[in-house]
């Protein structure tokens, strides 16, 4: 895993995912069987992957770097490979599939409760019903919980590069899947995801002020080392009103956003890894230390781990236990922040907590 053995104390923590995006758990083996079974080429660009082999010599390329910020130009982007991921997922079963793939591997990772980031822009553009999205994560939610014992709720995201009025279109299209009265219960909160650049959260204070109405919890992403990064955070906690942040790193450089977090209880919701990428570890991991010690509530998570070397969020605890320098006890603590900051049923929440009071951390 990147250079580090997974502890059995990592490996055997009770664990709470709140940032994952479901495409990007979307394995080779996977994608190729989909792409099989729906006759859709392989391909990024004029490069097309014929053998199996071709398409996993395709996931060493290092997508770590931004075009519009000065990046190389010769190799995909991160999101032009997510996307591209996203060809093969043509039918509800295909969907469903991708789902169970995840829910599966929680349960290896003792994860006991996810809220995976889903849109449907991404597919219903390539001419996917959006009903084949959402009754595929639906039927796989429900089966997962029944199979594995592994909970979900999940998060509708915003493609937030994509016109606003497209996005609360997609929210109008999915709402009858949410949950709410009257709904079937699939989502419960509504996120904003993609590429950030120069698309603040305040572009979308309308379709967070309906989801609102609507019932439901709201978060965003404020990317790590985006433009206007600080900015981003602060529409998102006093203009919009979010009650979690994924990423938001960034707020260290500002008392007040600091500040901010604490007066309205909102927690970060980071991934290690994926600033890794660009980050050297001296840089990083000392932020984490400089978060507690500052009293910034805050949970490890795995981002989008196919397309981020292989490492899940088992791997991003591991990077934050060692190179974190964090104790079993802060583990353990970080751990108990997933299970604060999450929006499960109050007695999932409680069988989590008493799991983590067994730790053993002496």
């Amino acid at each position: 895993m990147n250079g580090l053995q997974i502890s059995p104390f990592v490996a055997g923590l009770p664990k709470v995912e709140l940032h994952i995006h479901i495409e990007g758990t979307l394995q080779p083996a996977l994608r190729w069987k989909l792409a099989k079974r729906n006759n859709i080429p392989l391909r990024f660009k004029d490069k097309e992957y014929k053998t199996y082999d071709e398409l996993l010599e395709s996931y060493l390329v290092t997508y770590n770097h931004r075009p519009e910020m000065g990046g190389r130009k010769d190799v995909p982007t991160f999101l032009e490979a997510y996307f591209a991921g996203c060809e093969v997922l043509m039918t509800e079963v295909d969907f469903y599939e991708l789902a169970m793939d995840y829910l599966k591997r929680c349960k290896e990772m003792n994860v006991r409760y996810a809220e995976p980031f889903f849109d449907i822009q991404a597919h219903t553009r390539r001419g996917v019903p959006a009903e084949h999205v959402l009754n595929g994560y639906l039927r796989a939610q429900r089966d997962a919980a029944a199979q594995y014992g592994v909970r979900s709720n999940w998060i509708f995201c915003f493609i937030r590069d994509e016109p606003v009025e497209d996005g609360e279109a997609a929210y109008e299209l999915a709402l009858p899947w949410a949950r709410r009265p009257g709904g079937k219960g699939l989502f419960h909160a509504v996120g904003l995801a993609s590429n950030a650049y120069e698309r603040p959260p305040n572009l979308f204070a309308g379709g967070f002020a309906r989801a609102k109405r609507d019932g439901l919890h709201t978060t965003t992403h404020c990317d790590f080392g985006q433009k206007d990064t600080h900015e981003h955070i602060r529409q998102a906690l006093f203009d919009v009103g979010v009650e979690r942040i994924d990423h938001g790193l960034d707020v260290l450089d500002r008392p007040e956003l600091v500040a901010g977090l604490a007066d309205r209880g909102v927690g970060l919701t980071l991934c290690p890894h994926a600033y890794h990428r660009r980050t050297a570890t001296e840089v990083l991991f000392p932020k984490l230390r400089q978060l507690l010690d500052q009293g910034v509530q805050f949970c490890i998570n795995s981002d989008d781990p196919v397309y981020m070397h292989d490492v899940w969020i088992d791997g991003n605890m591991e990077k934050a236990y060692r190179y974190g320098g964090l104790s079993k006890t802060e583990m353990v603590q970080l751990a108990r922040n997933a299970v604060d900051m999450c929006w499960a049923d109050e007695q999932v929440k409680q069988k989590i907590y008493e799991e983590l009071d067994g730790i053993v951390t002496e």
